[in-house]
């Protein structure tokens, strides 16, 4: 299925029951579009089907140990830290690839892979990481995919977000809630998103921010980014509906003196074009 109808069904039903899988490697085909979906989907099945045997009894623990076992030790997954803010870090197929990711796509590895081979893995978002759950009955077990599996407690899960973000956070201060699909999609792209504005990267940047505007189409904040970014990527034409946009939305905005000056911008160089 092609991205823009995932995404329109996200934002309209953020739980609606999508293939992450299916919606993570739309994503990539943005990226590389002579990816066969069909291909890396049936590689996600066939990692399920080694690991469904083994976790098809035992206690939720040793599951977890499986799945753990199967994904970082025997196939070698592991979390990219040498070089995080690599993009093909967020992209599934080069996940599989390589082997390599951040919180969120092996978080995601791990649910698809734990899921298809008839596990309850989800998501949990904490702040500035990722991470998973195993639920079984009334049973809960938190773990780290980006750090190999490591078994985590609420108390280790604050210590690890308060290193991460540079603020201290107690325990009734995390939010543990589960990340609907449409919030760990969202995640993901911000992820991207970030990442080219960081690298200048202007034409994939105005991509993502297209992308984040199907999925969040109230935002206007992502009129004003697009704009701004198809400006810096010097498509001032497409950029010229989007600053617009945010202005008639957003008159009084602290920014909006800036924003009229990039749609001044833009319309000198189509003048100049022209």
């Amino acid at each position: 299925m092609e991205l823009s109808p995932l995404l329109r069904w996200l934002a309209e039903d953020p739980t609606a029951p999508v293939d992450l899988a299916e919606v993570a490697l739309a994503i990539a085909k943005d990226e590389y579009p002579n990816l066969d979906v069909s291909s890396q989907l049936v590689r996600i099945d066939n990692l399920a089907d080694v690991l469904a045997p083994r976790v098809s009894s035992g206690s939720l623990m040793e599951q977890l140990g499986e799945l753990c076992d199967f994904l970082f030790e025997e196939i070698g997954f592991q979390g990219n830290s040498s070089d995080y803010y690599d993009p093909r870090n967020s992209y599934l197929n080069q996940v599989l690839d390589r082997k390599l990711g951040i919180p969120i796509t092996l978080s995601l590895l791990a649910m698809l892979v734990g899921q298809r081979a008839g596990m309850d893995i989800v998501g949990i978002g904490l702040p500035g990481h990722f991470i998973a759950m195993a639920r079984q009955e009334e049973q809960t077990i938190l773990f780290d995919p980006f750090h190999g599996g490591q078994v985590l407690t609420v108390e280790a899960c604050a210590e690890l977000a308060s290193a991460i973000t540079g603020t201290p956070l107690r325990v009734e201060q995390l939010p543990l809630a589960l990340v609907s699909p449409a919030a760990l999609v969202q995640r993901l792209l911000r992820n991207l998103r970030n990442i080219y504005e960081n690298q200048s990267d202007w034409p994939r940047m105005a991509r993502t921010l297209d992308r984040l505007r199907l999925l969040s189409p109230n935002d206007v904040a992502l009129h004003r980014d697009l704009g701004a970014a198809y400006l810096g990527a010097s498509q001032p034409g497409k950029a010229i509906p989007w600053l617009q946009s945010y202005l008639r939305a957003e008159p009084k905005a602290t920014d909006a003196p800036q924003v009229q000056l990039l749609l001044q911008r833009a319309r000198t160089e189509i003048a100049r074009w022209n």
